[in-house]
């Protein structure tokens, strides 16, 4: 047994994974497992204290991401189609603007189809009317007037402020003229000249006696008119459509809020 001894710690001495150096690697020192479990702890604690941080709205709004993504890349049917008309009517509106510059196809016709277009600016009828009603010497083309005139005031305000709520622009970059920023016709949806042709010859074809010739270029007028402000690019088609849509409107409110001889002769008076 005396010799045994000395022979199992010379073994010791001589295996060398009992050095100093390599305990290591054979026991984790006690100090590093609890560093780790130490931080273990700690993650997790955080981890339990972010889930409860937070709220239930947050969650919700976390799991409704997906569905809203969903959602957007899968439009409704409704959506696909008001997208093709908006497409096609823009092509057809670039197409068919001819006079939209002086490079376009019919770009020597521009003036021409400018002044076509003047003949449906609101200046001009105003002034026209105000014209006839200080010349006018009977009571019933007093009264044919003056709501003529109320008219042409209620078309310009309508279409001023329904454009500017829209503030939809013109198939071609084109600055609107100076008699446009006078009327505040500045933008292209519903088209101001579109409204005003159809509100004046829905009015003069009720109240004014016509030969059949001149009620048929009434209404060519007012069609040609409205194609013009497509060919010179300030409107859409739609826009055109539209116009005509507000301007009979305009006709049935005036009809609806006639004002009589006796009011017309008090504005006339107080005037």
């Amino acid at each position: 047994m005396p010799a045994s001894q000395p022979r199992s710690r010379a073994r010791d001495r001589n295996n060398v994974l009992n050095r100093a150096e390599f305990l290591s690697l054979n026991q984790p020192l006690k100090g590093n497992q609890e560093s780790r479990s130490s931080s273990r702890k700690q993650s997790g604690q955080a981890g339990a204290a972010g889930a409860q941080s937070t709220s239930p709205k947050e969650r919700r709004q976390s799991q409704q991401l997906p569905e809203e993504d969903c959602m957007q890349l899968n439009p409704s049917f409704k959506g696909i189609a008001f997208n093709s008309l908006l497409a096609i009517d823009i092509c057809m509106s670039k197409r068919l603007g001819v006079c939209a510059n002086r490079a376009s196809s019919w770009g020597g016709a521009r003036s021409m189809i400018n002044l076509l277009g003047i003949t449906g600016h609101g200046i001009p009828w105003i002034a026209g009317t105000l014209i006839c009603l200080v010349k006018s010497s009977t009571l019933a083309g007093q009264e044919v007037l003056m709501n003529l005139l109320l008219a042409l005031l209620l078309d310009i305000m309508i279409v001023a402020g329904l454009q500017k709520l829209a503030k939809r622009k013109g198939p071609y970059d084109i600055n609107p003229g100076l008699l446009d920023y006078l009327t505040m016709d500045t933008y292209a949806f519903p088209a101001g000249h579109a409204s005003r042709v159809a509100m004046l010859s829905k009015f003069f074809l009720n109240h004014l006696v016509l030969a059949i010739p001149l009620r048929i270029l009434l209404v060519l007028w007012a069609l040609c008119v409205g194609l013009s402000r497509v060919m010179i690019g300030r409107h859409h088609i739609t826009d055109v459509l539209s116009g005509f849509v507000f301007g009979y409107l305009q006709f049935r409110l005036v009809e609806l809020i006639w004002m009589s001889s006796n009011t017309c002769q008090m504005l006339i008076s107080i005037w």
